[in-house]
């Protein structure tokens, strides 16, 4: 953005936005507030320059297990129980599963994946849903992989790119984009490509073929960074037939 936009975006004098770029004035904490939220910023972020600006942090940043462990965790129980037969789990900004429903560890089961994140150690590291997706081992799990890997490339590409200082999700994107057999342009991010808020997936175990409707949800003006950055990912049955597969692997 210019400073004339900033300056409109934020209600600020573009004078002013000027002497702070150039370092002439030092902004107080109420201005970095109004800038990072007219720049978009993420909270984790937000706290990154109210850090640097010699302020202390405005969003608290819990861990995933803190988070979850009072009236949210029970919430978020019953989602994940209410879900079921079919498959849904909560996901942090990195796509690790850090907690995910019964049937969710039943379908993954099938591929040789353990999800079972209730029984992990801290020393033990979590499943990610990218790393798995572009696994060269796992790739026949997936019925066509090509669509479904590129879709999630994509998305990752754009929210690396809107967090240019999470060095960790640059981190997995750049593993991801070394993976064996990725089309050469997959390397360039397509800022023209339209987001789809779903995405349809075929999993394979064998003979097995289960079609989903995956969907990623997020929670609604949250106030901490830890909650700002979990997902939900739900699995809808796409046919009679992967319903009753789930149906009857849930039963057993």
């Amino acid at each position: 953005m210019s400073q004339l936009d900033l300056s409109i975006a934020s209600d600020v004098s573009s004078r002013h936005i000027s002497f702070l770029e150039t370092g002439r004035s030092n902004p107080s904490e109420e201005m970095v507030l109004v800038l990072a939220q007219a720049l978009d910023v993420p909270m984790r972020d937000t706290n990154g320059m109210l850090r640097a600006a010699g302020f202390e942090a405005h969003y608290s940043e819990p861990t995933v297990d803190d988070l979850l462990s009072g009236p949210l965790g029970d919430a978020v129980d019953t989602m994940l129980q209410h879900h079921q037969p079919f498959p849904m789990m909560i996901v942090d900004r990195l796509y690790n599963v850090v907690r995910t429903n019964h049937a969710g560890q039943l379908l993954f089961a099938m591929g040789g994946v353990d999800l079972a994140t209730e029984d992990s150690t801290e020393n033990e590291a979590p499943v990610n849903v990218l790393r798995l997706v572009f696994d060269p081992a796992k790739r026949e799990l997936i019925g066509d992989w090509e669509r479904t890997a590129g879709t999630i490339l994509r998305r990752l590409q754009r929210e690396a790119f809107h967090r240019p200082h999470d060095r960790d999700m640059a981190e997995l994107l750049d593993d991801l984009l070394q993976t064996d057999g990725l089309p050469a342009n997959w390397r360039n991010p397509d800022p023209t490509a339209i987001e789809e808020p779903m995405l349809g997936v075929e999993f394979r175990a064998g003979d097995i073929a289960l079609n989903f409707l995956t969907t990623i949800t997020e929670f609604n003006a949250p106030q901490n960074v830890t909650l700002d950055e979990l997902r939900i990912e739900s699995y809808f049955p796409l046919d009679d037939q992967t319903r009753a597969l789930c149906e009857e692997l849930f039963a057993q």
